[in-house]
This record gives C-alpha cells, sequence and structure tokens, in this order.
C-alpha cells in the first residue's frame, strides 16, 4: 500500500523540482540581463517565413520512425523463418536497428527540408 502512494507522489514532487528550477533560473537571469542594461529582444526569436512549423519536422520524423519499425518487424520475421534465427534475437535486434536507421532518415530529410527554404 505504502509503495503506491509513494510512487505518484515522488513523480508529481520530481515534476514540481524540475519546473521551479526551471522558471526560478530563468527569471534570474532574466533580472541580472535587465540590471546590466541588455536588450530584452535576445529573449525572443524573429519569425522568418523560411522557419518551418515544428508540426512538420515531428510528423516527418514520427512517419519514418513508424515505418522502419514495420520494415524491422518484417525482417525479423523473415530472418526467424527463413535463416532460423531465434525470436528473442531476431525481432528486436532488427527493431532497434532500423528505428535507429529511421531515425537518421529522419534527421537527414529534416536537415535537407531546411536547406531547401
Amino acid at each position: 500500500m505504502l509503495p503506491a502512494v509513494l510512487i505518484p507522489i515522488s513523480f508529481f514532487l520530481t515534476v514540481f523540482a524540475i519546473l521551479y528550477l526551471y522558471f526560478s533560473t530563468r527569471n534570474r537571469e532574466r533580472l541580472a540581463l535587465i540590471e546590466k542594461g541588455v536588450d530584452a529582444n535576445i529573449f525572443f526569436k524573429a519569425k522568418d517565413e523560411k522557419d518551418i512549423p515544428a508540426w512538420k519536422i515531428v510528423l516527418i520524423n514520427f512517419a519514418v520512425l513508424l515505418m522502419s519499425v514495420g520494415v524491422a518487424i518484417f525482417l525479423g520475421s523473415a530472418l526467424e523463418n527463413w535463416m532460423g534465427l531465434d525470436e528473442e534475437i531476431a525481432y528486436p535486434g532488427t527493431i532497434f536497428f532500423m528505428s535507429g536507421v529511421g531515425l537518421m532518415i529522419g534527421f537527414m530529410l529534416t536537415k535537407r527540408l531546411e536547406k531547401k527554404d
């Protein structure tokens, strides 16, 4: 009973501590810059028309990741059936490998998309 109560409490305390440190540090940093007389425009990024929306980048990476996991499951099945590899080795190995390849391809597509604009 006690661990069932302590786990959610510790989770929320951890989240609160991280958010508190983030916002208090940001506030102190900004106050120090204001005291030195630095312009406040450094906190705001200028929106160019060239900027790609973040949702497009996330969508591209997520789509490539899901496609690579699908290919990995197919390759794991092929390794298991045709090459006689154990199921415990074939599936996790190909899923992790192809997920990494998919994330790499997604990164390269995103980089190419940003260069094009």
